[in-house]
């Protein structure tokens, strides 16, 4: 079982959280008890759609990848790279984890009206996903653009599966977050390798000279575009015309005092990929208390925040 869990990549299913944003941040918390769970049942759904793609996605990228993984002074020990599950049986987990998907969307689509875009943004994921294992994560620049694409398809996913408006906010917030913590994953990588990155055809092309202003610059681009969001972006008129991002009472913007949440969260990030391996793997993030913490304070507050606009 932890071969299996490790092959499907559970602790990468952190990152579908972003499938709920949609929902939290256009205030559908303050839906009656019906239509709540209804909406709530769809998103949660939405989750697991999700969450049996990108597994499906990963099983197959090793599986692609299972020669190059055996060089990897990490990925190595991964459960295919190291033979302790075999190709065969990750062919069937990764039509296991298909038709779990299919089901997931088809209630999705039969559960929610107009959310039937859902599928389309769920099969965009699932090709963005494999062009990324097959070709773009070859070329520079494109893999970690095509990474923070990656993160904006699930946020996009998320609202058609309610569905809300989708804001332009929401998108850029989220590319701009997925591709700090994009750069800061091959910056690590390149720590990682060191002279042996050169089995990454993408991750020879990068140095700490050129990742560290990218890392920067990213980082400047998360803190301010959420910054502009909490003040600049409109506020819908009642939870039927409800907008993915639109802060509560325009004319006193209360979401600003969120900023300084993602502002800590942005240096907390920084403080431990500069210092400590995690940059690598995002999800061990999660093992670290003071930026969890800091996590759920956040979402608290936004939470609060909807239930009283």
């Amino acid at each position: 079982m932890r071969d299996f869990s490790k092959a499907i990549r559970t602790r990468q299913w952190a990152k579908n959280v972003l499938l709920f944003a949609g929902f939290i941040f256009a205030g559908r918390l303050r839906l009656a008890g019906p239509n709540l769970a209804t909406e709530l049942t769809s998103v949660i759904l939405a989750f697991m759609c999700f969450c049996a793609l990108s597994s499906a996605a990963y099983l197959l990228n090793d599986w692609c990848d299972i020669e190059r993984d055996r060089l990897h002074p990490v990925k190595k020990n991964r459960p295919l790279a190291a033979g302790r599950i075999s190709k065969q049986s990750a062919a069937t987990i990764i039509g296991v984890c298909a038709v779990t998907a299919v089901i997931c969307g088809f209630y999705i689509v039969k559960n929610q009206q107009k959310a039937e875009n859902f599928v389309y943004a769920a099969i965009a994921y699932f090709l963005l996903t494999n062009a990324y294992s097959f070709a773009l994560k070859n070329i520079v620049i494109v893999d970690v653009l095509t990474l923070a694409a990656g993160f904006v398809v699930r946020v996009v996913a998320g609202c058609l599966a309610v569905p809300v408006t989708i804001s332009p906010w929401i998108i850029f917030c989220t590319f701009c977050v997925a591709l700090f913590i994009a750069l800061c994953k091959r910056r690590a990588e390149l720590m990682e390798l060191g002279a042996n990155s050169g089995t990454r055809a993408a991750l020879s092309a990068y140095s700490l000279e050129i990742l560290n202003p990218f890392i920067a610059i990213a980082a400047g681009l998360t803190i301010t575009a959420y910054s502009l969001y909490t003040f600049s972006a409109f506020n819908a008129s009642g939870p039927q015309s409800s907008t993915a991002l639109s802060p509560v009472f325009h004319d006193k913007p209360l979401m600003m005092t969120t900023i300084p949440f993602v502002v800590y969260g942005v240096f907390r990030y920084l403080l431990l990929a500069y210092s400590t391996p995690v940059g690598g793997e995002p999800e061990n993030m999660l093992r670290d208390r003071p930026f969890m913490v800091n996590v759920i304070l956040w979402a608290v507050l936004v939470s609060a925040l909807t239930l009283l606009s």
